[in-house]
């Protein structure tokens, strides 16, 4: 338990082994073990889920040779366009829940891949507001995940009547948030709406009092790095396989979901105050499953890894 937890609170399999004085493999066999019992845990409590928005983002490995400026920045951006080790995530920023991870190539298959993990854990008639980067493989990936045939009007009194056109559905809403850089710096930031209109869009993130934005998923990503040694930035355990990435990220989606409490998310409790007692305030821990009704409790670790998963899916 307690080297599992060090994983995912960021330390490598490495520096693991040697704090706890075992065998670098141990602490990799371990891992693998404790990462299909998360799958399925997740898997379990992950689904049917009613859900307002969703914000995606991929997030890129830094290159080993990059870091030693043995290439310049075009060579570095071809070679981690080709990279197999994108993280790519969806999460709902009212929750803070880390709904789907994933690791691929930041290709047009992934998205679809990315979008369709997303539509199995949703509810059937859920369609939430989706906001992403600029990449235009996500708008081809929503698009065929919530689509459905139409039938074009006919304009023309005469002739062939027209061929029905694959359409988004009118519940759709979808917009981008596309920034412009020049010099590793931030010059620009443009909102571009792909789907549904910008009236919609903005009546449900009023309700939160935002406007269109990917700063939940981008914070995220910082808390990725932070606690996945394996793509952290300006360090040395870059994990070299896919399955093994995959792996530390299942890690790191259970342990953000139900066992790490957020301040963000803390709750006031109502305690009774008498002529004595201080002012300060009675908080109540809150994990992203807790807000999001998954659940009543922080969960252990422990309690995590001991859980008995009914066989799944269920009938």
């Amino acid at each position: 338990m307690r080297v599992l937890a060090c994983l995912a609170e960021g330390l490598g399999i490495r520096a693991t082994a040697r704090v706890f004085e075992v065998d670098a493999n141990t602490v990799l066999h371990w891992l693998v073990e404790a990462a299909g019992q998360l799958r399925a845990f997740s898997a379990s409590i992950l689904c049917n889920l009613h859900l307002e928005q969703l914000q995606l983002d991929a997030l890129y490995a830094v290159l080993r040779d990059r870091k030693a400026d043995e290439i310049n920045d075009n060579e570095a951006i071809r070679r981690l366009e080709r990279s197999p080790y994108w993280v790519w995530t969806a999460m709902d920023p009212q929750s803070k829940l880390l709904v789907v991870v994933d690791v691929g190539n930041r290709t047009l298959a992934m998205a679809q891949r990315m979008v369709h993990q997303v539509t199995e854990v949703l509810a059937r008639d859920c369609i939430p507001l989706c906001l992403t980067d600029g990449l235009k493989d996500y708008a081809t990936a929503l698009l065929t995940h919530f689509g459905q045939w139409m039938q074009p009007e006919r304009r023309q009194p005469t002739g062939p009547m027209p061929k029905p056109r694959w359409k988004p559905l009118p519940a759709l809403r979808y917009a981008q948030v596309v920034k412009s850089y020049r010099r590793r710096r931030l010059v620009g930031v443009k909102h571009r709406v792909v789907f549904g209109t910008r009236l919609a869009i903005a009546q449900v993130l009023a309700a939160c009092g935002w406007t269109i934005n990917t700063a939940f998923i981008e914070r995220l990503n910082l808390d990725i790095r932070q606690r996945v040694a394996a793509v952290g930035r300006r360090v040395n355990t870059l994990c070299r396989g896919e399955e093994g990435l995959r792996d530390q990220m299942v890690l790191f989606q259970t342990y953000h979901n139900f066992v790490l409490p957020h301040a963000s998310l803390r709750q006031p409790l109502p305690v009774a105050k008498g002529p004595n007692d201080s002012l300060g305030k009675v908080w109540r821990p809150c994990t992203p499953a807790m807000a999001a009704g998954l659940t009543d409790h922080v969960w252990s670790l422990k309690e995590v890894l001991l859980y008995r998963v009914p066989p799944w899916p269920q009938p």
